[in-house]
């Protein structure tokens, strides 16, 4: 029997989001339930389960009509081997995932980290559909990334390549989550650009940013769009950031194109309009002019529907 459908698991700290889709990526059900992490690992591994069950009965499907299930989840993992390393809002401490999957519904399941999940959805239902070299850069709390190179996704030596979030361009940059200084994260990140809001106010700048209790991206964002002179200078200066991040991207990878998503693209063509002017600047000029900058295809479900992505890639291969 030929099978016509797949499953996609997006796990993420705070919830857990399955789907169940045709091969060209129509989703015939979906679930989400909250992944109550501080549970641990053996209570995640079952709403797993949950989820895929649901998806199952929704779609009035069984596993024999299911040709593999794709799992996005934070890294570090191990892709090959199935395992989730360690990741900060998991209980996962090198936890074997997918055998224990596998073993209780008897499909080929495949494992990878959030973003290169991001990179395969872009690729083949979203922006990057028809590429053969694509970058897809998420940029939110955090900076991550993944490529696709020569219709392929590049995972790199350990499962873990393009942790494009964690390389340096200000040598005597803040400090990162990750330790170091610098990098592309504590400078360009939608929480860098809260940070840098938060420390304006308490120097006391004229801005009208002190209005607000709570400062993240959204709020400057939204003052700069309002002529506020302090959060556009913010952006212009984090902007640029990113924009040396892409511009080091498309000289490390020659791409088609580079997306990027996240809660910072949101911000439109303050956000692209900036990057591309950076790149512009700080390209060769024959790569930048063959590279396009552009927004992310998926919306809120991208990261199921990269899940979904996942599984047809994988088990087509």
């Amino acid at each position: 029997m030929e099978k016509k459908y797949v499953i996609g698991i997006d796990l993420g700290g705070t919830k857990i989001n399955g789907a169940l889709a045709d091969l060209e990526g129509n989703v015939i059900s979906q679930h989400i339930i909250p992944t109550n992490a501080s549970e641990g690992e053996e209570k995640v591994l079952n709403r797993i389960f949950q989820v895929i069950e649901k998806v199952l009965t929704d779609a009035s499907k069984t596993s024999e009509d299911i040709k593999a299930i794709g799992i996005g989840s934070p890294g570090p993992l191990d892709a090959k081997k199935g395992i989730i390393i360690s990741t900060p809002n998991l209980p996962f401490d090198n936890f074997e995932l997918i055998k224990p999957i596998k073993e209780k519904f008897n499909i080929p399941t495949y494992l990878d980290n959030d973003a290169n999940v991001a990179a395969i959805g872009e690729h083949i239902f979203g922006a990057g559909k028809g590429t053969e070299n694509m970058v897809f850069i998420t940029v939110s709390t955090g900076v991550g990334g993944g490529a696709i190179i020569n219709g392929k996704i590049y995972r790199g030596n350990t499962c873990n390549a393009l942790e494009i979030g964690h390389t340096t361009i200000e040598k005597d940059g803040p400090r990162c989550n990750c330790g170091n200084y610098g990098c592309v994260e504590a400078l360009a990140s939608g929480t860098a650009i809260g940070k840098r809001a938060n420390e304006a106010v308490e120097r006391g700048e004229e801005t009208s940013l002190k209005n607000y209790k709570e400062l993240t991206s959204y709020e400057v964002f939204k003052e700069a769009k309002q002529g506020d002179k302090v959060a556009s200078g913010i952006l212009d200066s984090c902007l640029n950031y990113l924009g040396i991040c892409v511009a080091n991207i498309i000289a490390t990878f020659d791409p088609e194109m580079v997306i990027i998503g996240g809660g910072v693209s949101h911000g439109g063509n303050i956000v692209f309009d900036k990057v591309r002017e950076v790149v512009k600047e700080r390209c060769l000029e024959s790569m930048a002019n063959a590279c396009s900058i552009v927004p992310a295809g998926l919306g809120a479900d991208s990261g199921v529907i990269g899940a979904v992505a996942l599984a047809i890639s994988e088990s087509d291969d």
